[in-house]
């Protein structure tokens, strides 16, 4: 992997530590935090970070002795990458994805270890409940009443660029090391980023190359870099990144392991925001600027300003959607919107 311009990352806010004596006090620190914190050691007790500490075989070997009998979808990287996963010169994927068992992958892993040649290979969000077998039992965060989801991450060194999610996400190193570069959801202009649609893994990224930031082709870059935090994780520790936060993600061992958590604080029957906004995409974006000004209008009426103002004039109990969604209300207007979008 290509060496990052150690001025870039040696010029960063560091991401602030906290102590947690217990699951009380890291159940009230996520309930209030609106920021990322670093909790070191939050993890280190894990049975695979354990074997992860022996050896990146040992840690292989836990991993396989749990993986169900099942194909893993595997990205496979290009030896020139520097470990970046993401668009080639034409804009496309610069890496392949591929199906196999998790022994098949680990074993091309190490015939790859200390290579001239090695390929970035990475394995994304793997369901560890789905592909696992008692690894979540022996090795996980209790986080009380959530109802996370468990997701396991694998690879070799890899580049991951910026990108934000929806649900918080507490983030936990087993094996190796990660550099977490973490932006705020305002500095979304700053990153320039990329298609909505057309993405490594689902969200859009920013196109900086955060190793080499090109500031001729993106200043306003500078602009970010002002506001980012940076991390340095070792097995055993942990980062909270807020609902969308941007964050930049290298794995910095020859193998590394990292199992996350997420979840909403919202109802799971509501929508996504980012469906709204790729509707909006569809039917307003390119409407003449007039009718944009209105449909602006009806936004800020409708979603985002007072919404008694909205509803006073109509009979409690005939106010339909426009009542606080339930369960049921959502429901009607989900059907309401598949109809309308399959006309």
């Amino acid at each position: 992997m290509a060496d990052a311009d150690p001025g870039i990352f040696a010029g960063l806010a560091a991401v602030p530590e906290v102590a947690v004596a217990d699951q009380a006090a890291l159940d009230r620190l996520l309930a209030s935090a609106t920021k990322p914190f670093v909790v070191r050691g939050l993890v280190s007790d894990w049975p695979l970070v354990e074997a992860g500490r022996r050896s990146a075989a040992d840690a292989r070997a836990y991993l396989v002795e749990h993986a169900r009998d099942v194909p893993f979808t595997v990205s496979v990287g290009t030896a020139e990458s520097g470990g970046r996963l993401f668009y080639d010169d034409a804009m496309q994927m610069n890496f392949r994805m591929a199906r196999a068992k998790l022994a098949d992958i680990f074993a091309q892993i190490a015939r790859e270890d200390g290579a001239a040649d090695a390929r970035p290979i990475y394995l994304a969000s793997v369901d560890v409940h789905q592909f696992f077998d008692g690894l979540h039992a022996a090795n996980h965060v209790d986080l009380g009443a959530r109802q996370p989801i468990a997701s396991i991450w694998i690879g070799t060194r890899t580049r991951i660029a910026a990108h934000n999610d929806l649900p918080r996400n507490l983030a936990c190193v087993a094996v190796g090391r990660r550099r977490f570069t973490l932006f705020p959801r305002d500095q979304f202009r700053n990153l320039y980023l990329g298609p909505i649609d057309h993405t490594p893994a689902g969200r859009a990224v920013s196109m900086v190359d955060l190793h080499h930031p090109d500031h001729a082709r993106h200043p306003r870059f500078r602009e970010a870099l002002e506001h980012a935090q940076v991390a340095d994780l070792n097995a055993g520790d942990a980062i909270f990144i807020p609902s969308m936060w941007w964050h930049h993600v290298e794995g910095l061992a020859a193998f590394n392991v990292l199992v996350n958590y997420w979840w909403k604080d919202t109802p799971r029957w509501m929508g996504n925001p980012q469906d709204a906004l790729n509707h909006a995409l569809l039917a307003i974006r390119d409407l003449p600027e007039d009718e944009k000004r209105h449909w602006r209008d009806m936004f800020d009426h409708y979603i985002f300003g007072d919404g008694t103002a909205v509803t006073a004039h109509i009979p409690e109990g005939a106010r339909s959607v426009l009542d606080p969604l339930t369960p049921e209300s959502a429901g009607r207007l989900r059907a309401y919107l598949l109809r309308a979008l399959s006309q």
